[in-house]
């Protein structure tokens, strides 16, 4: 019997990944005591059953629901084996599971009850496992330790603009392009940037950037290249592209992290001294240098410095590609000569526009506004003479040498303002004291700090620079005076360039700039972009839909200059949202959106008067065959002075521009304002009621005008209808005119 039912039973499946875990106590609700599913007792064979334990007939005995145990909670977390794949490893716990009942009393025994708990299981090579320790404080200080800034950034590389391969490749080119023309300006030396890009294959690229600059010394090649956060920038309040001394580095670690390729980089101070030649790669746990190679190499150029980073990236053209980037900085910089060898071999030159160099600036101190309390008392408690010798200076003494615009009556009047003494000594005065200085420096009055530490691009070079790469009919630009944000002087200027070969059916193009270096992505998350959205640009001639950007053919660039730029990002992809910078940005695009308007509206009336001319001298036969049946005069004269008369009531399709906006025939001009006069007065005519009481297109060398780049004229209908005030008055004159000679042929018969 026994036999038959062996032989009938089916074969048991194989163990579970979970079966030879441990069981955690099962917690009920209602007042029933906790049941614990452990494994066997310390000492007993898994392999024997229990004493007087029919296996057969339990596995076989029919099972009540009442004798049903709830499923237990496996625990994972005591099961530390590192092949979790291998399941054939595991053993399954017997069925007959050991049950034990713990009573909650207090006089249960502890250590009962942890023995009971965590009974170590045995595994299939017949080994117990070792139970987990307990974690404690000191265990865990036991694991903790310094982490290095370049060993941050290797796991974050997203932070610094290396969030994918096409990306990598643009950045690469951005950090060496803007080193280079930070170093050329900074000797007084007209830029010229050699870019060349290889690709190596599918996903490899080797990027080479090289410049005429002073080139750098030997002993600080390692650390400018192998080192983040390394370099002279940080600490000055200064105007420069680079900012926070991690660019190139962290372009020269990305490679070595892709490809296992160091840096090479070959510079050399002048044309009587050696050329050296470093591989360095980063020692990202130390944030150090690791020089592989250094060596006097031959080098066909007299001064400069070379980079060449091998890297895994991926290359388009485009928009947010390096072609755009180089196509943007030639804008931004028109002094600055590029020479630029794309992946597919093509060679593109972007020549100087300008010879002129931008401003040398000069460093400033930090401005009482732009202080935080914080450092405030950092300056305080570490106050010390100026040179070797001198006293630690007073607290008036201290103000007036730590911060810009700060003179002896300005900080006798902070001194006061915080009832302080003006000979006080910083080291002692207290942290309440600190702050109630702090507050007072922040009501006094004092003069905005100097603006000598900005080098905006200027009007006359934006101009350059933007019809050299924008083929337009119309350009402006406006540069505002500085403003002030958080202490920190900046500058905006602004520039738009419309019609020619531009696409009308297209949202504007936005071209942003921070300190001459492009912004390519995140614009939606930039403070130009959302100006440019504040701004009416229907009030200027455009269309603009609700809450988007205005649509016709237009570029709007916006340029913001300042000593330290509030970047979203470490990547420096787009510029925080300041209210001050906001308004700033917004005031200057007005500014260039009324002179824009001014142009489209003269345009227009030119057109308008073209168009009113041509259906004069369509009817003017009619006319001079109807005067000379009417007077018998001559027919050739009429027609000689009706033309004449058409031609001076439309003088103004007749004028042109010149490259500064001002009219070059004056003579027409000033029949156009006679005409105007004599229509006006005598009550005939069309009434030119678009016309701008002041002009804006005065040459004030904000405006240049490209008449070869104008596109082609719209039709009558279109330039009619664009215009409604002016064709309802032109369409009310010719009805009323007929209606005239109507009624005077009437009363003749």
């Amino acid at each position: 019997m026994a036999a038959t039912r062996r032989a009938g039973r089916k074969k048991n499946p194989s163990p579970s990944l979970f079966d030879g875990l441990e069981r955690e106590p099962i917690v009920r609700i209602g007042g029933v005591s906790a049941l614990f599913v452990d494994g066997p007792a310390p000492g007993a064979d898994l392999d024997e059953p229990a004493p007087g334990t029919d296996v057969e007939a339990e596995e076989t005995a029919p099972v009540r629901i009442a004798d049903v145990e709830e499923p237990a909670a496996t625990a994972v977390d005591d099961f530390d084996d590192p092949a979790l794949a291998a399941t054939d490893e595991i053993e399954a716990t017997p069925r007959s599971a050991t049950r034990v009942e713990v009573k909650s009393d207090e006089s249960s025994d502890p250590e009962q009850e942890e023995t009971l708990s965590s009974a170590p299981a045995k595994r299939a090579d017949g080994k117990r496992k070792a139970s987990r320790k307990p974690v404690t404080a000191e265990s865990l200080a036991s694991q903790q330790r310094d982490i290095s800034v370049s060993e941050f950034f290797a796991k974050n590389r997203h932070l610094l603009g290396f969030d994918n391969k096409r990306k990598a490749l643009l950045t690469t080119v951005k950090e060496a392009v803007d080193n280079s023309l930070d170093a050329c300006e900074e000797a007084q030396v007209l830029p010229e940037i050699h870019v060349t890009i290889d690709q190596l294959a599918e996903e490899r690229f080797r990027v080479t950037v090289r410049d005429n600059g002073p080139g750098i010394v030997k002993a600080q090649v390692p650390n400018i290249f192998g080192k983040l956060l390394y370099g002279s920038k940080f600490h000055r309040l200064k105007m420069s592209r680079g900012q926070q001394g991690i660019g190139i580095s962290a372009a020269g670690m990305y490679g070595l992290l892709t490809t296992g390729k160091p840096i090479h980089v070959t510079s050399r101070t002048g044309p009587k001294k050696p050329a050296h030649h470093f591989q360095i790669a980063i020692d990202t746990a130390k944030n150090k240098p690791d020089v592989m190679r250094d060596e006097e190499v031959e080098v066909a150029w007299e001064r400069g410095t070379e980079v060449t980073i091998e890297l895994v990236a991926s290359f388009a053209k485009g928009r947010q590609s390096v072609d755009e980037y180089i196509e943007q900085t030639a804008i931004a910089n028109p002094h600055a000569r590029v020479l630029y060898k794309s992946p597919a071999g093509e060679h593109r030159e972007f020549p100087r526009a300008s010879d002129e160099l931008p401003a040398e600036t000069r460093e400033i101190k930090p401005h009482p506004y732009g202080i935080e309390l914080g450092v405030l008392m950092k300056l305080l408690k570490d106050a010390k003479p100026a040179r070797k010798g001198e006293r630690t200076p007073s607290l008036s003494g201290l103000l007036q040498r730590e911060f810009s615009r700060v003179t002896t009556r300005v900080a006798h009047d902070i001194c006061a303002a915080a009832k302080l003494s003006v000979t006080a000594r910083p080291t002692q005065i207290s942290a309440q004291d600190a702050e109630k200085l702090y507050q007072a420096m922040q009501r006094v009055k004092i003069m905005a700090p100097p603006t000598d530490c900005l080098a905006p691009i200027g009007v006359r070079n934006l101009l350059a620079g933007i019809c050299k790469e924008v083929k337009a009919e119309f350009y402006t630009a406006s540069t505002r005076n500085p403003a002030v944000y958080r202490g920190n002087p900046f500058q905006i200027e602004a520039a738009v360039a419309y019609g020619g070969t531009l696409a009308g059916d297209q949202q504007a193009r936005v071209i942003r700039f921070a300190n001459r270096v492009p912004l390519l992505y995140q614009q939606s998350a930039c403070s130009a972009f959302k100006s440019v959205l504040d701004v009416d640009w229907r009030s200027y001639g455009l269309s603009q839909p609700g809450g988007a950007a205005p649509v016709g053919p237009l570029v709007v660039m916006l340029h913001m200059a300042s000593v330290w730029v509030p970047f979203t990002s470490e990547s420096k992809e787009a510029i925080a949202d300041y209210d001050e910078i906001r308004k700033e940005m917004k005031l200057a695009l007005q500014e260039c959106g009324r002179k824009l308007a001014a142009y489209v509206r003269r345009r227009r009336r030119q057109r308008l008067e073209a168009d009113r001319r041509n259906i004069f001298e369509r009817y003017i036969p009619d006319v001079a065959e109807a005067l000379v049946s009417l007077s018998g005069a001559s027919e050739e004269r009429l027609l000689r002075e009706l033309q004449r008369i058409a031609r001076s009531r439309t003088a103004e399709a007749d004028v042109e521009l010149d490259e500064d906006g001002k009219p070059i025939d004056n003579a027409a001009g000033r029949s156009r304002a006679g005409s105007r006069k004599r229509a006006s007065a005598g009550g005939g005519g069309a009434r030119d009621t678009d016309t701008p009481a002041d002009d804006e297109l005065a040459a004030d060398g904000s405006i240049i005008i490209v008449p070869e780049n104008e596109a082609p004229p719209e039709s009558a209908s279109d330039l009619f209808d664009s215009d409604p005030n002016n064709g309802a008055a032109a369409g009310r004159a010719t009805a009323g005119g007929r209606g005239s000679r109507a009624g005077r042929r009437r009363r003749r018969r």
